[in-house]
């Protein structure tokens, strides 16, 4: 009880209007290409091998800085990687380069690597929550656990990697959340 409700941002929703997008020959409306990644900002790369998912991390959430670039975005507050705590991730489902399209597909024990200047962290998958309230801020805590659903998340430290993205599919009505612990740390 009491416990606030911090906005995880949206992570997916309706591509945007304007000249990217065309028309096919038949006339019906076809996406716009999927952006290229300004790796100039990335400070991390996320690799899932589970879903061949090679793309970059830069600091922030924002949907028109970051997220709209097709990069993976690191919410600000949150741990870095390696750290005790809680690396906490947000991306696009679909549009945008849609990194986090497929996380759902992700199973226990599958790992999803961060490669830092210093070293590459590897996590493995431990938890889903399929849906929950796109205001869920309890999801990326240090000691994440879902205040909409608390059945849901964990009770002690841990060092933790969280990656978020909208739900159902070209909605942002909720949030669907991957959970996964880090298992080891490589210096390069």
């Amino acid at each position: 009880g009491g416990e606030s409700l911090t906005a995880v941002p949206e992570a997916s929703g309706p591509p945007a209007s304007g000249g990217a997008s065309g028309r096919s020959a038949g006339g019906a409306r076809r996406p716009a290409a999927a952006p290229a990644p300004d790796w100039s900002k990335a400070y991390a790369i996320l690799t899932v091998p589970r879903l061949n998912l090679r793309v970059p991390v830069a600091e922030g959430i924002s949907r028109s800085g970051v997220l709209n670039k097709g990069y993976v975005g690191h919410y600000p507050g949150t741990q870095q990687p390696g750290q005790a705590g809680n690396f906490a991730l947000a991306g696009h489902r679909n549009t945008h380069g849609e990194p986090f399209r497929y996380i759902n597909r992700l199973e226990p024990k599958d790992t999803v690597r961060v490669e830092t200047r210093s070293a590459t962290y590897t996590y493995a998958v431990d938890r889903t929550l399929r849906q929950t309230a796109a205001r869920d801020g309890g999801v990326i805590r240090p000691i994440p656990r879902s205040v909409v659903r608390p059945d849901h998340g964990y009770d002690e430290p841990g060092y933790y990697l969280t990656l978020t993205t909208c739900t159902p599919e070209y909605t942002s009505k909720y949030r669907l959340v991957v959970w996964g612990k880090l298992v080891s740390m490589r210096p390069r």
